[in-house]
Parts: C-alpha cells; structure tokens; sequence
C-alpha cells in the first residue's frame, strides 16, 4: 500500500484573449473505405504562456511545450476506423495491443508484426493491433516517412496517425488522441497493452492472466504494469523527464505505472479519457496517466511479471539470453527481439531447476 500525498495540482493556465481554442470540426469522408476521418483546423501558439514567471529561463523545448500545451486536436493523416468491427461490435476484441511507435521504426513495427504483437485468435478470444503514431522532421523529409506509414497502412490495416509532432514531450498527446478514437471507433474492447515498440510483450500469458480475472470481463477497473510511487518531478533542466513548477507545482506525482506497457481495462481507458478532459497536459505521459486515474478516485497495481526496467537477478551466473528466464514473464525489454520471442514461444524449451533462482513471475 502507499501512501497518497498528492500535493496541490498547477492550475489551469490562464490564458489570454490573444488565443482562441478551435472551435470547428471539419469532417472529410475518404476515397478508400467510405469511412469519415475527423480533421481540426490547426491549433494557434498561444503567445500568453510567455508571460509565465521564469518563462525566458526554461529550456526552448519546454518553451515550445507550453506555448502549445492547449492543443489537443490535429487532422488525423491515418486512420482504421474499422479495427474493431465498428463501435457497436468492438464486443468482440478481447486484446487490443496498442503501440506507441514514432515514423522512422519501421523495424520494430515489422518485428512486433511477426511477433507478440500478430493479430490472431487465441484461447477462443481475438487479439488485435493499432500502432499510433505522430509525424516527424519536415517537408521532403516529412513526406517520405509520411509515404512509408502510407505503405505500411496498405498492407497491415493498423496505424493511427495524426499531424502533430511525434516527440517526446508529445507523448501525452498521443495518448489522448487514441482513448479519443477508441471512445469513437472502440469502446467495447474488454482489455488494452498500452505500451512502446521496443519491449516483447508475452500476449499469450496476457490473454490467460486476463482470462482469469475474478468477475472482471474489462467492465471494471483494471491498471496494472511496473509501479512507480512516491515519485517526485524532476527539476534539473538538463534532464529528459525536466518537469519544472511552472508546469506541475506539487512536489510530488500520484502514483503510475512505467509508460513502456501497462495492461488496462476498457472500462478504465475510457474513465482516463473522460479526466483528461478537465486536467491540463503533463509532458509525461504515464505520469499524466496516474494523474488521470486519481483524480477518478483509482490506483494503479503492481503487477510482478512486468519488468519495463529490465530484469535484475542478484545471481551473477544467470544467462541473460536463456529463454526459461524469460518465458513466464509478462512484458520486458528485451535485448534481441525478434529472437528471444521465438525462443520463448518453442515448444520443445524444456525450463528444469536451474531457472528456479530467476525472477519470473508465472501469470
């Protein structure tokens, strides 16, 4: 159990008349599938942010960030409305595996593919995937990556693109964008991997673990991943996860799970999607997240077969590339992907005594 000591929340920012949120919702219907992609106007800097004490003193990035932090809607450049059989059938996804992936990954997109990440009927339950995605660089640059997720749309069904930039203090964004198209195009989805595109994720000890919820079928409340708590922000400017106070005054984070995958319910999903409408943008998603989930008066849980910080076994004779270390765990980061996730899935591993000593948690 922890201790909750959230602290006082940065309120709003008060911006000036100088902005105006957009307002019109443009609606185009496509050429390909007849189906109807929601596109917003582009969203204005909004020059009040630089009244902000200390504005001239924080990093250009975290400049940028505030000067756009209002702006949650971008034209939508790829979308599978579809993915789920529509909203009145999304009943029927069981799994729904969704992958933050930024334009240039094209790799681990075609790893992930091959791997835990293949859509496929599984215990009599259906698995399926959505890779989301942002853009990146600009002009030639930007149309050639833009063209490859084009290709990939083509052949695979299943990426999520929208016209912002695919960075990481846009992180958050990306995931409002998606609970935002799943309350649209899949709210019935029983349960979601929301994770990055270089872990491996074991998606057949998901499906049994979720499979065995005691009276939870994804219409109840279910977080649960790598566990981070009494987490104070970061205040070093020079730091990747800098968060100063005039963007998150408490001096310490609600509770969350690492953002490298987590498991959720849909019931839960779309709670978070509802609070992110009345809390302001964190450039940390999986902290927004927690914060999200306690102002709903949730937690998050530990799970102990999710290891998004590697695996730590204090046995220095341990083979760090033996498969029986790897194979009841739930997600990890692994150092060869494609190989090890064949190696887990062999049907002739024999995994004896000598794994006892590991970490793994059976699920």
């Amino acid at each position: 159990m922890y201790k909750n000591r959230r602290g006082r929340e940065l309120e709003s920012l008060k911006l000036s008349v100088s902005w105006k949120p957009p307002t019109i919702l443009k609606i185009r219907q496509t050429t390909t599938n007849n189906s109807y992609v929601f596109s917003w106007p582009r969203c204005q800097q909004n020059m009040s942010a630089a009244n902000i004490t200390d504005f001239s003193l924080l990093p250009v990035r975290m400049q940028d960030f505030l000067y756009y932090r209002h702006c949650r809607h971008f034209p939508m450049l790829l979308d599978v409305p579809d993915k789920c059989g529509g909203a009145d059938r999304s009943a029927e996804v069981f799994l729904l595996l969704v992958i933050k992936s930024s334009p240039v990954n094209y790799d681990r997109r075609e790893v992930l593919r091959k791997t835990w990440a293949k859509e496929r009927l599984h215990n009599g339950i259906w698995i399926r995937r959505l890779f989301i995605s942002g853009t990146m660089d600009s002009g030639y640059e930007k149309k050639r990556l833009n063209k490859l997720l084009e290709l990939e749309q083509r052949e695979y069904n299943d990426i999520l693109q929208w016209d912002f930039s695919d960075s990481f203090y846009n992180l958050t964004l990306k995931q409002i964008l998606f609970l935002e198209w799943m309350e649209r195009n899949c709210p019935k989805a029983h349960f979601l991997l929301n994770g990055d595109d270089d872990v491996l994720a074991n998606t057949d000890n998901m499906v049994e673990y979720l499979q065995g919820l005691v009276d939870n079928d994804g219409s109840k409340h279910l977080f649960t991943g790598q566990l981070i708590y009494n987490m104070e922000p970061i205040r070093s400017p020079g730091s990747k996860y800098f968060v100063p106070v005039q963007v998150h005054e408490s001096d310490l984070y609600a509770p969350y799970c690492s953002g490298g995958g987590f498991l959720l319910s849909g019931y839960t999903a779309l709670v978070i999607y509802k609070m992110s409408l009345s809390i302001t943008i964190l450039p940390i998603d999986d902290v927004y997240m927690g914060m999200c989930l306690a102002k709903a008066g949730l937690a998050p849980a530990l799970h102990m077969g999710v290891k998004t910080f590697g695996l730590n076994d204090p046995f220095s004779k341990v083979d760090r590339y033996d498969p029986c270390y790897y194979k009841d765990v739930l997600l990890f980061l692994p150092a060869h992907m494609y190989l090890m996730c064949h190696r887990i899935h062999d049907p002739s591993l024999k995994c004896g005594l000598k794994n006892e000593g590991s970490n793994s948690t059976k699920l």
